[in-house]
């Protein structure tokens, strides 16, 4: 039996810009529309952290994105399948994402966190685990053995497990159980995880064919397979040619995410490589980047979509985003000054509030300081890549591009996050 996803998901390339990768597509999906190049706010445990859904979708989010490991963990997966879906759970009308768990093998495993963007000039080891942390995840080649964060409770992910666990989850993108590595792995562990990868590919195909036909009473998800490879060119255009053309149960992957470290010098190169590879009619994702000049990037370098927790992350420690730079809201220079975050901006918070406000708020340690920063701060990132989406349709972009990109920098004088 063949799977049809033709009523339920689409994705249709609307203009490709001269000279580059970029692109402007549509992406259909059972749960609605997504106008690409788009950023994907996170909502890690179905919920983007200190802001309503509806104030999600009032800032011009498009779809949403949760995270399999953590909503696995608490509520449980049984308990979305119940409720109808991610989407229903948690009051978002919209498409939603979830990532497959992988990562969480690299921030257990490690104790790197939520660190993607890494430097590839330091050491190298095979065991790789970061500073005066606990090894929380284990490797093998059938899967990965992890103690819960929550309660150390033992678990295991296998590449079927991660399919039933996003099937119950219900969200209308998934990706398959990947091996997310650091760019301190040496280059033959990097090998190894690649293979890792490719076979758990083919699981999650066979798991993913399977589970569609049982449950064929609800819309069909797509499924993306996830490109690893770190900083090697010769890895990543392997990667992406073997997962770009593979077939398992007769269905081959709906699109592609671009996973794991990223050397941030290197970022539209290694996307570029792997673009080169990749079926170019397929949506591609760039999953857990979303500094504002790393967007710029992704969507020369044909991104169609982004996740990332650095906009509501940094919010909730005062930073926030203008279009002449980043700063905190908590310096002192900021105690008396009743302008808005940032002039240029439409956001609920810079029509309502000030400055002065938000520092006394966040001096305060009152939560709605979080509330009021992480809805300017997503509106921000999610308005950029707006603005990316018309200036290409118009033939702009780079011109959009070297106007931000000279005005953009920290209040300390460097350019990037």
């Amino acid at each position: 039996m063949s799977i049809d996803a033709s009523p339920g998901f689409k994705f249709e390339i609307n203009k490709s810009a001269e000279n580059s990768f970029a692109r402007t597509g549509t992406l259909t999906t059972p749960n609605g529309v997504v106008e690409t190049p788009a950023f994907i706010p996170v909502g890690t445990k179905a919920t983007v952290k200190s802001v309503l859904p509806e104030a999600m979708r009032e800032l011009g989010a498009q779809a949403l994105l949760a995270n399999a490991y953590h909503l696995y963990l608490q509520p449980g997966p049984e308990i979305l399948d119940e409720a109808g879906g991610l989407s229903k759970f948690m009051n978002w009308n919209g498409p939603t994402f979830t990532d497959s768990g992988g990562f969480q093998v690299l921030s257990l495993g490690v104790g790197f966190k939520k660190v993607l963007a890494m430097d590839s000039k330091t050491f190298r080891a095979d065991d790789v685990i970061a500073d005066n942390k606990q090894r929380l995840a284990h490797v093998d080649d059938e899967g990965v053995t992890f103690k819960s964060h929550l309660n150390g409770s033992m678990h295991r992910f296998t590449p079927e497990v991660s399919m039933q666990i996003q099937h119950q989850i219900g969200a209308d993108v998934m990706f398959a159980f990947d091996e997310c590595t650091t760019l301190h792995n040496t280059r033959g562990y990097q090998e190894r995880a690649m293979d890792r990868t490719y076979a758990w590919a083919i699981r999650c195909l066979d798991e993913h064919k399977r589970l569609t036909i049982e449950r064929a009473d609800k819309p069909y998800q797509a499924l993306f397979g996830v490109i690893q490879g770190a900083q090697y060119e010769d890895l990543r255009r392997k990667a992406a040619k073997d997962l770009g053309s593979l077939e398992s149960s007769g269905i081959s992957f709906d699109g592609f995410g671009i996973g794991g470290a990223l050397d941030k010098d290197s970022l539209g190169t290694i996307v570029q490589w792997v673009n080169s590879e990749l079926p170019e009619e397929k949506p591609k994702h760039l999953l857990g980047i979303g500094a504002p000049e790393d967007l710029f990037v992704g969507v020369e370098s044909g991104i169609d979509t982004f996740d990332c927790v650095l906009a509501s992350r940094i919010a909730r420690s005062s930073a926030v985003y203008t279009m002449t730079g980043r700063y905190n809201l908590t310096n002192a220079t900021y105690k008396r000054d009743f302008n808005p975050i940032d002039s240029e901006c439409d956001c609920y918070t810079c029509t309502n509030y000030t400055r002065a406000y938000l520092n006394h708020l966040f001096h305060g340690k009152e939560m709605i300081a979080a509330t009021l920063a992480t809805i300017h701060n997503e509106r921000f990132v999610v308005r950029l890549v707006d603005q990316m989406r018309e200036a290409l349709k118009t033939g702009h972009f780079f011109d959009l591009k070297d106007e931000f990109m000279g005005r953009f920098k920290h209040k300390s004088g460097q350019h990037h996050d």
